[in-house]
């Protein structure tokens, strides 16, 4: 089962992530949250990744970023891109579905997967199950840091974030959790990291970023992890474009920076959505675009599956292949 990072609305490179890793059902696919905001292609992306949920439930399962949350996509990209190319009730309706977004994903017992990170409110993973859905995302708190923290090698036990939300957390914190659960590994996403994915606490924790050449500023490449019955890590890496981007790399993950109260606007261009998907081929989904974006919305939160949970039997052990494509 591959996984997925951040996608921020890059539609073609999500493209480029199912040619290489198989258009659904030829493969499951996890994919662990922020699919708007940043990019150009937004609605594409997140209706492309909706269509395939409704059409393929036991084999596709979205989780939720921190940017599938109205008081940040109305400021860093979405909402004005629903506006200008359709209407607000659209990006209303949108949000009434990422409201209804699983949070977690627990693999065969042995991997847990968010889009942020772990909490100092988490004691047992029944809070997760337990949260209920829809719900907004509030400003601190267990579901708060599920999409919002991260890891930091430089700290014991939990710091402050420089996003001004959440916490950091050390590697003593990886150990002790994955301990304390009988657990293998924890697979994030929410940084930009140059090689696509990066691991943490000697590799009990992995981050995977899907989005090479992040909104043309990182010169970094994008990923996909596959993870077989021996619990052996598959990389599959999206090179970035031969055109640099502005930012490099130190030693230390990259935050996709948030700076509060900055309103990024996009150019795109009004077309028709069109989706790859077995039962539809190649077709429009609708007259207009408009149309064929409340249809894909409306099905979904009509449709959805209430829990995330795929199965994929694991090892203790972690091995590493890498593949670039």
């Amino acid at each position: 089962m591959p996984y997925g990072g951040d996608i921020h609305g890059q539609y073609s490179d999500l493209l480029r992530l199912f040619e290489y890793g198989g258009f659904p059902p030829e493969a499951n696919y996890l994919f662990l949250g922020d699919y708007v905001d940043r990019g150009k292609q937004s609605i594409e992306t997140i209706c492309l990744l909706l269509a395939y949920k409704i059409k393929y439930p036991e084999n596709f399962f979205l989780l939720r970023g921190n940017h599938e949350c109205a008081s940040i996509n109305r400021i860093y990209g979405f909402y004005d891109e629903c506006k200008r190319r359709f209407n607000v009730r659209l990006w209303k309706v949108f949000t009434d579905c990422f409201n209804c977004l699983p949070v977690a994903a627990l693999i065969d017992e042995k991997i847990l997967c968010m889009h942020g990170g772990l909490s100092p409110d988490l004691k047992n993973l029944d809070q997760i199950r337990n949260i209920a859905r829809p719900v907004d995302v509030p400003d601190q708190g267990l579901l708060c840091d599920l999409l919002w923290s991260d890891p930091d090698k430089d700290i014991e036990g939990w710091g402050e974030n420089d996003r001004g939300v959440s916490y950091t957390f050390g590697p003593d914190k990886v150990a002790e959790f994955l301990q304390k659960h009988d657990l293998d590994l924890i697979c994030r996403a929410h940084q930009v990291v140059e090689d696509g994915y990066e691991f943490f606490a000697k590799r009990q924790l992995v981050t995977i970023f899907s989005a090479p050449n992040y909104c043309g500023e990182f010169d970094n490449a994008g990923a996909m992890m596959s993870v077989d019955d021996t619990l052996t890590c598959s990389f599959q890496i999206l090179k970035p474009s031969d055109k640099k981007g502005k930012i490099g790399f130190g030693n230390n993950l990259m935050k996709p920076g948030t700076p509060p109260r900055k309103v990024i606007n996009y150019m795109s261009h009004e077309k028709d959505i069109y989706c790859k998907i077995a039962y539809f081929g190649w077709k429009r989904l609708a007259d207009d675009t408009r149309s064929g974006c409340y249809i894909l919305v409306l099905w979904m939160v009509a449709g959805m599956s209430d829990t995330a949970s795929p199965s994929l039997p694991a090892i203790p052990g972690i091995r590493i292949q890498e593949q670039t494509l």
